[in-house]
Formats: C-alpha cells, sequence, structure tokens
C-alpha cells in the first residue's frame, strides 16, 4: 500500500501545482490585459526601479500603467498604456518619482497644453525629466551625516572634556568682561568718539585740493617721461638712464628672438619624428600600440559597466523531513543571455559521497582480501558551481550542483516573473539521480514564492517543499570584482 499512496501524494501535488500555474497564468494574463486605452512610450537614461503594470499618475490619480520596458538602442524604452479618456499633448513630459526609499518608482505625467495635438498610438512622450535617484539621496545623506559626525567628534574633543568645558567658561566670561569695559569705554569718550569723527570729515574736505595737486604731479611727471624717451632719439642728446633702459629692452628681445628660435628648433624634430615626442607622433606602430592599450581599457570598463551581479537568499521548507534547508546565490552575468551562478547550501541532510575500502583479514570465516564500499555522510557545507545559458525562454545550466556534477533546465514565462526549474544531479551519490523540479512566482518586486518536490526517481527520500527567496541585483559586488584574487 505504500507505494499506491505515494504515488497519489505526487499525483495530488503534481494536481495542485498545475492548477496554481494555471491561476497565476490567468491573474498574470487579465493584469496583462488592463482594459481599453492607447499606449505612447518615452526614451530614459535609467529605468531602474521602473516595473513592468506600476501604476502612471497625472496629480497622483492613475491614468494608466507600464506596459512593458525594454532596451532601445543605450536608453530605456518604457511604454505607457493610457486610458482613453485621458489626453495627452505633444508637449506632455514624464518624470520617474520614487514612492519609497526602498527603490521602487512610479511615473508621474504632465498632460501637456490643452489645444495641442494630442498624442496618439504609437506616438512618443519627447520631454523626459531625469529626477534624483534613491541612491543619489542617501547618498547625500551620508556624506551630510559623515561631515555632521567628524565635527561632533572634534566638539566633543575640544568642549566635551572638563578642562574643555572650564576653557569654555573662562572664555564666555572674558568675553562678557569685554564687553562691558567696551560699553563703558564708549559712555566715557562719546564725546571725544564724536570730534574724531569730525576732524575726519574735515580733513577728508580740505584734503580733496590736495588730490587735485597731486593728480596734476602725475600728469607732468609723465610729461617729462614722454620728452625724455624723444631725447633719446637724438644721438646729439645725452639721454642717460633712459638710454641704458632703453639698452636692457633691446637685450631682452634679442633673447626672446633666440628663445622663439629654440622653440622652432623643437617643433621641427617632432614635426621630422625625433626624439620621443617626434616618435609618438610619427610612429605608426608605437601610435597602435597606444591606441590598442587605450581600447583594452574602454573593453575592460565597458564590461564591467554591463556586468550584473544578482544576490538570492532563499530558505525551503520540507514537508516530510520537516527540515529547513537554506540558499546564498550569486549569479555573475556579463551579459543578458549568460550568467555564472556560485551557491552554498547548508543542507539538513549533509554532504554524501561513495568511499571504498580493500580490507585484508586473518579471520578464518571471511575472505583474505575483500573490499567494502561505504556511503558516507558527513554534516558539512554544499556548494554549486554552474554555468548557465539562455536561448529564448529556455536556460540550460551545466557544472557542479550540490557538490555532485549536474545538469539543470529553466523555463521563463510572462517577463521572466514565473520560472520553471528542474535538477538533475547526485550521480553516484545513490542507485538513481537526485531529480528536483519546483515552480517559482515573483508575487512582490524582488520576493518570489516556490513550491516543488525533490529527489522524485526516489521512494525513500522523495519530499515535497516550499519556499522564500530574495532575489535582487547588488551594484556595489561588481565594483570589487577587479580586486579578488584567487589564491
Amino acid at each position: 500500500m505504500a507505494p499506491a499512496s505515494t504515488a497519489v501524494k505526487v499525483g495530488a501535488f503534481t494536481v495542485v501545482t498545475v492548477a496554481l500555474g494555471a491561476g497565476i497564468y490567468s491573474f498574470v494574463m487579465r493584469q496583462r490585459g488592463g482594459g481599453e486605452g492607447y499606449v505612447v512610450y518615452a526614451l530614459m537614461d535609467d529605468a531602474t526601479g521602473v516595473a513592468t503594470h506600476s501604476q502612471v499618475k497625472i496629480a497622483g490619480i492613475p491614468i494608466g500603467s507600464v506596459d512593458r520596458v525594454s532596451l532601445q538602442g543605450q536608453k530605456a524604452r518604457i511604454d505607457i498604456k493610457v486610458k482613453d479618456d485621458v489626453p495627452l499633448y505633444r508637449d506632455a513630459s514624464v518624470t520617474k518619482v520614487s514612492s519609497s526609499l526602498l527603490g521602487e518608482y512610479f511615473l508621474r505625467v504632465a498632460a501637456g497644453t490643452e489645444g495641442r495635438e494630442k498624442l496618439k498610438e504609437g506616438d512618443q512622450i519627447q520631454v523626459v525629466v531625469e529626477g534624483a535617484s534613491t541612491d543619489d539621496i542617501l547618498r547625500e545623506v551620508r556624506e551630510i551625516a559623515r561631515d555632521a559626525r567628524q565635527v561632533s567628534q572634534s566638539l566633543a574633543k575640544s568642549v566635551g572634556t572638563k578642562q574643555g568645558e572650564e576653557d569654555l567658561k573662562a572664555i564666555l566670561h572674558n568675553l562678557a568682561e569685554a564687553t562691558d569695559a567696551l560699553n563703558r569705554t564708549v559712555r566715557e569718550n562719546r564725546q571725544s568718539i564724536h570730534s574724531i569723527v569730525t576732524n575726519v570729515e574735515r580733513i577728508t574736505a580740505r584734503g580733496e585740493p590736495e588730490v587735485q595737486r597731486i593728480l596734476e604731479n602725475v600728469r607732468q611727471t609723465t610729461e617729462d617721461v614722454r620728452v625724455l624717451v624723444a631725447k633719446s632719439e637724438d644721438p646729439n642728446q645725452d639721454s642717460g638712464e633712459i638710454r641704458q633702459i632703453i639698452e636692457r629692452v633691446n637685450r631682452a628681445s634679442a633673447d626672446l628672438e633666440q628663445t622663439a628660435s629654440n622653440l622652432e628648433s623643437t617643433t621641427g624634430r617632432i614635426d621630422r619624428g625625433e626624439g620621443t615626442l617626434g616618435r609618438l607622433t610619427k610612429d605608426e606602430k608605437l601610435i597602435n600600440e597606444v591606441e590598442g592599450v587605450a581600447e583594452g581599457v574602454n573593453e575592460f570598463v565597458g564590461g564591467l559597466q554591463r556586468i550584473r551581479t544578482i544576490v538570492s537568499l532563499r530558505t525551503d521548507y520540507n514537508y516530510l523531513a520537516n527540515s529547513v534547508k537554506s540558499f546564498v546565490e550569486l549569479r555573475i552575468a556579463p551579459r543578458e543571455d549568460k550568467y555564472y551562478a556560485i551557491e552554498l547550501i547548508s543542507d539538513p541532510r549533509g554532504s554524501t559521497y561513495i568511499e571504498q575500502i580493500d580490507v585484508t583479514s586473518t579471520n578464518p570465516n571471511d575472505p583474505p582480501q575483500y573490499r567494502e564500499v561505504r556511503t558516507v555522510t558527513t554534516n558539512a557545507f554544499r556548494f554549486s558551481l554552474q554555468f548557465a545559458q539562455r536561448m529564448g525562454p529556455f536556460v540550460g545550466r551545466f557544472g557542479i550542483k550540490e557538490s555532485t556534477g549536474g545538469v539543470g533546465l529553466d523555463t521563463l514565462l510572462f517577463d521572466d516573473r514565473l520560472e520553471i526549474r528542474q535538477d538533475l544531479f547526485g550521480f553516484g551519490e545513490t542507485s538513481l539521480p537526485r531529480y528536483r523540479l519546483f515552480l517559482s512566482y515573483e508575487f512582490v518586486k524582488r520576493f518570489w514564492l516556490l513550491a516543488g518536490v525533490d529527489d522524485l526517481f526516489s521512494d525513500t527520500r522523495r519530499d515535497y517543499f516550499i519556499g522564500l527567496q530574495l532575489r535582487f541585483d547588488d551594484q556595489d559586488l561588481k565594483t570589487i570584482l577587479p580586486f579578488v584574487s584567487v589564491p
């Protein structure tokens, strides 16, 4: 009866899984329908946080939803489905607005000027306002907090001590005494200060003619200098110091001409390809090498910018074993169609391997030599290291799965929000390999719900599980990848 009972359980679980998948499919398709309306689009430099089916609002009132997010050239294309009764005009604008500190965004639309040409199906919203992202705001707040902390630490070191408190009291006391003394001085010498101000005004009024005479003297001096220069040009006149000044100017002019000649010689050598600078401008091989190095640096930096680092934290509950299994996964995706997965697993079953031992026996009841084959299970972490390649909605995986050789096939549906994953691994641990099948759905952004069956081929080790997974992009990880060295 046990095999029949297990088969009934498997059949019932399969029916429930298919029904759940059909329900999710119908729900997603209804959400994608979204009712009647027309579709316009906008091009943005950064569409981070804008999810499909998220709301589009005017004055805080929903007027449509995001129909599709895709890549057009080097920009993100966002298709917006707008209700038929909401007109948008040619000068309409769209802004990405943060709805929370968790990185969630919605689109805010300004309809434009009434009376202008209306947008129709397939038209583009030309005006896009790129707002500050949550990361920018948090970065500014972090820098302000760091500066405030430094100021508070410095203030605490100078004033927070007993000596600082006493010094501050002494400063305030001295300042009060100085202010009081200044007030007394002003009251006692008010008449004298008035007399000083009066004298300054009188001197200023009296000094105006003196200033006029000084300016007249300056004019006369410049006229005399002009006369001396004219005399220096006459060979019959002794120009004295003026002639010496002119001779020095002539020598400086000669030095300047010599400098210009040296500069011309240097530029000529560079033009002929002589010297280091000349070779750099004339040697095609050297120029090509420099350009190759620059292109290599650009390709490296560009590739690093394209890399995505996706972190997944997952926990499963196994029904029959009444145990919890945990996963930590890092995906490094240099392109959209492939990635490398590194996974660390805490499995209650432990790590299993097969051990062969050759035994020499002196017991007359046993053969003199025989071989023991043992299956050893240790309480250790398992790990996975796989390469994944995507072809349409299918993703094939190959490599090490939970410390054994394994392969996998994933099917991605509904804008990659629904996954059907299959894993085949554990060859050699038991007579039959370990086959796992489960379904996962992203019911909230970054959160996935999982349900499936593990070790489907085994009657004794088969188990059913449900799980929850958090999956997100960590942009900080890719900045440290070039500095990670393998010993």
